[in-house]
C-alpha cells in the first residue's frame, strides 16, 4: 500500500513538471509569432529619382500637379542631406535639383551636425503662423511654370530695371532681400510689392557659413531681417512669405527657426550663376541646360553689377514667353 502511494505521488510530479513544459513552449512559440508578424508589416521606404531637366525648346509637356507642402513642424529635428547637387539645398536637406559647384567663397556650405550645436529652438510668438520646415523646391502653378527669384537686393540700380523687364513681360518674381538693402529703400520695397511680386527674406549679412554660427547668431540673422523687411513694405502687408539662407547654407535649426517665424525656407532648382558674370550667352545657357516645367530659377538683383543679368532676363523671358511659359511663385 506504502508503495503504491509513493508510486502516484511521483506519476503526478511528472505529470506537472511535463504540463508547466508545454506552457512555456507555447508562450515562448506565441512571442516569436507576434514578434515575426510585427516585423513582417514594418513598411519600407524607398527614395524617388528626381526628374530629368529638359530644355527651352522641348514640346509642352502634360500639366503635373505640384507636391503638396509638408505638415507644420512640432519640434527642431532634421537629417543632415547634400548641397548643390541637390539645388538651393546647402548639404543639410536632399531635394530634387540639379546644378553645379560654384567657386569657393560664394554658394557653398559644409554639413554641420545637430541644430545649432544642440542648442533648443525657442517658440514661436502665440498667433505666428507656422510653415513646414523643409526646404521647398515646389511651385504654385502646374504645368508648363516657373517661379522667378532675385537675391541680394534691393538696389537702387538694378532692382527698378529689373522690375522693367519683369513688366514688359507681365512676369512675377519673389525678390530675397537682405535686412538693411530693404531698411535703406523702403521705396522699391513698395514698388515690388504693389506690381504683385513677393518678399523673401534673405538674412542680415549675407552670411555663407551661417549654419556654423549660435542659435542666438541665426535668430538675429532671420529675425532681425524679417523685422526690417517688413517694415519697409509698410504695415499691413503680407508678401513676405520665405527665407533663403545665403548660399543655401541651411541647417535644421536655421529651417526651424523660419519656420516657426511664418518663413518658408526657399531653395532653388537653376541657379544660373548669374552672380559670377560670365557673359549673357553663359547665363542663357546655364538656365537653358537645367529649366523644366516647376522650376524656381535663381538669378540677383544685387550685390554688384548686375547689367548682365538684366540683359539675360529679358532674353530669357522671351524665350520662355515663345515655349509657353506662365511665371507662378514658390510654394509656402
Amino acid at each position: 500500500m506504502a508503495l503504491t502511494t509513493r508510486a502516484t505521488r511521483a506519476l503526478g510530479a511528472v505529470a506537472a513538471v511535463t504540463l508547466a513544459g508545454a506552457a512555456l513552449a507555447a508562450c515562448g512559440t506565441e512571442h516569436m509569432m507576434r514578434s515575426a508578424g510585427a516585423t513582417a508589416s514594418a513598411p519600407s521606404v524607398r527614395a524617388a529619382a528626381p526628374a530629368s531637366p529638359s530644355a527651352l525648346s522641348s514640346a509642352p509637356t502634360a500639366p503635373s500637379a505640384p507636391s503638396a507642402p509638408s505638415s507644420a513642424p512640432t519640434a527642431p529635428s532634421g537629417t543632415p542631406g547634400a548641397a548643390r547637387t541637390p539645388a538651393g539645398t546647402a548639404r543639410h536637406d536632399a531635394a530634387p535639383g540639379t546644378g553645379r559647384r560654384p567657386a569657393p567663397g560664394h554658394r557653398t556650405a559644409s554639413p554641420r551636425g545637430t541644430a545649432a550645436h544642440g542648442t533648443a529652438v525657442q517658440a514661436p510668438a502665440r498667433g505666428t503662423v507656422v510653415t513646414a520646415r523643409s526646404i521647398q523646391h515646389g511651385v504654385e502653378a502646374p504645368g508648363r511654370s516657373v517661379a522667378l527669384t532675385f537675391d541680394d537686393g534691393p538696389d537702387p540700380v538694378w532692382t527698378p530695371k529689373v522690375l522693367d523687364v519683369l513688366a514688359r513681360h507681365h512676369a512675377k518674381a519673389t525678390f530675397c532681400e537682405i535686412g538693411p538693402n530693404a531698411r535703406a529703400h523702403p521705396d522699391l520695397v513698395r514698388r515690388i510689392t504693389a506690381a504683385g511680386h513677393r518678399l523673401c527674406d534673405h538674412s542680415v549679412h549675407h552670411d555663407e557659413a551661417q549654419s556654423r554660427k549660435s542659435e542666438e547668431y541665426n535668430r538675429h540673422e532671420i529675425l532681425d531681417a524679417q523685422s526690417e523687411i517688413s517694415r519697409a513694405a509698410g504695415s499691413g502687408d503680407t508678401s513676405l512669405w520665405y527665407y533663403r539662407a545665403p548660399g543655401g547654407d541651411f541647417s535644421p535649426s536655421i529651417r526651424a527657426i523660419a519656420a516657426g517665424h511664418g518663413l518658408r525656407p526657399l531653395g532653388w532648382t537653376v541657379d544660373s550663376d548669374d552672380w559670377r558674370r560670365p557673359g549673357v550667352d553663359a547665363i542663357l545657357a546655364t538656365v537653358n541646360s537645367e529649366l523644366k516645367p516647376g522650376a524656381i530659377v535663381l538669378m540677383h538683383d544685387g550685390g554688384g553689377d548686375r547689367s548682365q543679368t538684366v540683359r539675360a532676363l529679358e532674353t530669357l523671358l522671351d524665350r520662355l514667353d515663345t515655349a509657353g511659359y506662365t511665371y507662378t511663385f514658390p510654394q509656402r
